[in-house]
């Protein structure tokens, strides 16, 4: 397999001086970008097409969200991992509508974060431990949001069926679980859903089933984190 190409796009020299120093050591990753601010890492995408933009949120001039809502429509494949704060929750809900496909907090461990971008590079999504599935509701909930509901067109009662349980934070073990199929079953239910919504990963799924309104969202609490048994990074979509 080819090493996962990596841009590093954020204002402080040391964070991207660590991370540049740690994947070089890597077989299956490549930094073949730097970038300072929002406007450069649009750049560098465009030009070296890598396959994850490890992007801050805060830089100055064009900013993380700006600059991934740029990248994430123009052409190229190129998926964005957000760097984000425990309580920066305004910045995320930005993120999720500019299309990231991940978020980090800049405190976890540079091992996390190498996992991380793997998993985004394999098409996955992922959280951490401090954005919650409370935020995907608080996002599809905030007046920001247009109120009419979506409509769902071209799928399956199976594959509404399969996307309501994605909304509500099931992996796919548990999917196939719920409804008696295999794993197997229901990765391939996942695979159409993405193509027939073209959605760029399962987060967007998430969003997509509040938006039609398949999941109410929570009021008066909050929502079971998504965790990994160490407490670390879970992967959205793997299971």
């Amino acid at each position: 397999m080819s090493a996962i190409r990596v841009v590093l796009a954020d204002d402080q020299q040391l964070i991207r001086t660590a991370l540049r120093m740690v994947i070089a050591d890597l077989a299956d990753m490549d930094v073949v970008g730097e970038a300072a601010n929002g406007e450069e890492a649009v750049r560098l995408a465009d030009e070296l097409r890598p396959d994850v933009v490890v992007m801050d949120i805060r830089m100055p001039g064009t900013d993380g969200i700006e600059a991934t809502r740029r990248i994430t429509a123009a052409p190229g494949d190129a998926r964005i991992l957000m760097l984000t704060t425990f309580d920066d929750d305004d910045y995320v809900y930005g993120a999720l509508r500019a299309g990231a496909s991940g978020f980090l907090v800049k405190d976890m461990g540079l091992d996390d974060i190498l996992a991380a971008v793997r998993v985004v590079a394999a098409g996955d999504a992922l959280i951490a431990p401090g954005v919650t599935r409370r935020l995907i509701q608080d996002f599809v909930a905030s007046p920001e949001q247009p109120r009419s509901r979506r409509e769902l067109t071209g799928i399956t009662e199976r594959e509404r069926e399969v996307l309501t349980l994605v909304g509500t934070g099931l992996t796919n073990t548990e999917i196939a679980e719920r409804l008696f199929i295999s794993v197997a079953t229901a990765k391939t239910y996942l695979t159409r859903l993405l193509a027939k919504l073209d959605a760029r990963d399962r987060v967007q799924l998430v969003i997509i089933a509040y938006e039609a309104g398949l999941v109410a969202p929570a009021r008066g609490g909050r929502s079971d984190d998504h965790r990994g048994a160490g407490g670390v990074v879970t992967p959205l979509r793997r299971r």
